[in-house]
């Protein structure tokens, strides 16, 4: 087992914990009696009705405290989220975007993990590659699901190529044992042209969809390639025509899908789409969009939420001026919303600005991957208004700072705007251009 810390840093005031009189400073020794060592087996233990906690309190002095918690959480919080440290990734992947960064960036920019307990807890995707048979025993144990994988291919020897690891091949028969003891899994498919495309998407598809109920949702997702790219694999970026191509076979599955399993299960992410100048499905067709947070259906979700809202817009005259800063491959999308809201909203005025990603470049046209430097040195001069509206995607997790260490405040300062991040949902997007509640 790895290094861990059970050193109470936090007890929620009110909670069971706090009841029980445990600080700050205490050290959670035994739960029922058992060792533990993570955060899941923290959860696992604690999900009775009563249990028996040894604690090493910070005076020395050893206690058993003994609780009832009702199936809630006890309120302690530890110093490290997972109790102890994250697993990092071992493979090599030869589409890993970590290894396309420039160097000088911060520290943690670099790290890349490869946790199945941050798959479980935060959404995060794993490739299965540095798990032991006990450790897969004791997720199954335990009942983690649902586990997000990060596939790209079943097929051990193509696999093992795109990872550059020779475990990389074990990962569909660690799935099948998933799905054997039902625990449920979201898989994503890096798609690379050449590499793990046509035949080869072919046999993964069909290979996943064997693991149907258990394998829930497919996303397929194209390589993203920076300008930071010297002595690393040769890859392709997708183009309008193999967008296109890509499209048409991977509805044809979905179509096979929707008749076998009453599905679809597989699902593109919207650059393919949008690289190809294609319309965004609706809704209805991500049945409930179990891949957005991997940026599959965004588009979808966020035109359904403008729509409803725009509905609920009251007619009055109104004065307000604000900019918009996005990546290249929204700027379509976001400027047609932005005409509508003109249009319904007499006396608004919208400017949007596509910002080319001249950091990472390459392909790199997302929204999430702009960075503050590219914002500002584009932006300089040209915006009219005092308020400039972001993706929340565009900063890193709860900071206001971009991936190029850039900060909310630089921007402010340099552009003498106010920025307002706005995150990917239709209602915010017309609240934050008007400053006012919609109501419902």
């Amino acid at each position: 087992m790895r290094k861990s810390d059970t050193t109470i840093a936090y007890v929620e005031p009110g909670s069971i914990a706090s009841e029980a009189k445990l600080e700050a400073g205490d050290k959670l020794v035994k739960i029922n009696g058992c060792d533990f060592h993570d955060i899941l087996e923290y959860r696992y233990l604690t999900a009775e009705y009563e249990v028996t906690l040894e604690v090493l309190k910070k005076d020395g002095s050893t206690e058993m405290i003994t609780v009832e918690n009702d199936y809630e959480d006890l309120g302690i919080e530890f110093g490290e989220g997972l109790i102890d440290e994250a697993q990092s990734c071992t493979n090599k992947c030869i589409f890993c975007f970590i290894d396309q960064l420039p160097k000088g960036m911060r520290e943690t920019v670099y790290f890349k993990d490869d946790d199945t307990r941050l798959s479980f807890l935060q959404g995060n995707y794993v490739t299965l590659t540095n798990m032991s048979d006990e450790e897969i025993d004791r997720l199954i144990k335990m009942r983690v699901s649902p586990i997000n994988v990060s596939v790209h291919a079943t097929d051990p020897e193509l696999r093992r190529m795109m990872l550059n690891n020779r475990f990389a091949g074990k990962c569909y028969d660690i799935m099948k044992k998933f799905a054997e003891n039902e625990i449920y899994m979201n898989c994503q498919i890096v798609l690379c042209p050449d590499v793990n495309d046509g035949e080869n998407l072919r046999r993964t598809l069909d290979d996943l969809g064997a693991l149907y109920p258990y394998v829930n949702s497919i996303s397929v997702v194209p390589v993203g390639l920076t300008r930071y790219r010297e002595g690393l694999y040769p890859l392709k970026p997708f183009t309008a025509e193999t967008s296109r191509e890509t499209i048409e076979f991977v509805e044809a599955i979905q179509s096979e899908f929707l008749e076998k399993f009453g599905t679809r299960l597989v699902y593109l992410s919207d650059e393919f789409y949008m690289d190809a100048d294609l319309p965004v499905p609706e809704a209805d067709e991500y049945e409930g969009f179990p891949q957005i947070e991997n940026g599959v259906g965004l588009i979808a979700s966020m035109r359904e939420e403008f729509y409803g809202a725009l509905r609920l817009l009251p007619k009055k005259q109104r004065s307000r001026h604000v900019s918009i800063a996005t990546g290249e491959i929204a700027h379509k999308f976001i400027s047609e919303i932005a005409r509508e809201i003109e249009n319904a909203c007499e006396g608004v005025k919208i400017d949007v600005y596509a910002v080319k990603n001249d950091f990472f470049g390459g392909g790199v046209t997302v929204s999430g991957l702009v960075c503050g430097c590219d914002i500002i040195k584009q932006l300089r001069g040209r915006i009219k208004s005092g308020i400039l509206l972001i993706p929340h995607s565009m900063l890193r997790d709860d900071d206001n700072i971009f991936l190029d260490d850039t900060t909310v405040s630089d921007v402010e300062n340099e552009l003498n705007v106010t920025v307002i991040p706005v995150i990917n949902d239709g209602y915010e997007f017309i609240e934050k251009i008007l400053d006012e509640e919609i109501e419902f």
